[in-house]
């Protein structure tokens, strides 16, 4: 399905279907960050990842395997300078994981702003500041 599609037809859902329709395996705050510093990447680092996400070893480990174990990210493990490395890589179905959570994400923000009665804008007025 198109991001197109996929916008066209959650216009006709309800904002808090819309909101059930996230991916639990993705949409998990630190997944997303994985996945969305791996589609910038390519392929990215254990050090790496937990220095940008800042969550501890055992955390990122735990939220690795989960990606992993649902067919989104590779894993592979070697030696970089005599050290162990584990390296993860984005697949083609976690590519498509991430790009189907973003268009939701849309979709329901489109949603919440066009259902949003103007006096309760929030966004600063461009004339005022």
């Amino acid at each position: 399905m198109t991001e197109q599609e996929n916008d066209r037809l959650a216009a006709d859902l309800p904002a808090g279907r819309l909101a059930l329709s996230f991916d639990e395996v993705v949409h998990q705050r630190n997944r997303l960050g994985i996945l969305a510093v791996l589609a910038e990447a390519g392929e990215a680092d254990f050090t790496y990842l937990r220095k940008v996400l800042e969550l501890t070893d055992g955390n990122l480990g735990r939220h690795l395997e989960i990606l992993a174990e649902a067919g989104l990210i590779t894993l592979s493990k070697g030696y970089y300078r005599r050290r162990p490395r584990t390296w993860a890589k984005i697949t083609g179905a976690g590519r498509r994981a991430l790009d189907a959570e973003l268009a939701n994400m849309r979709a329901l923000m489109l949603r919440l702003e066009a259902e949003r009665p103007r006096d309760q804008d929030t966004r600063p007025d461009p004339v005022q500041g």
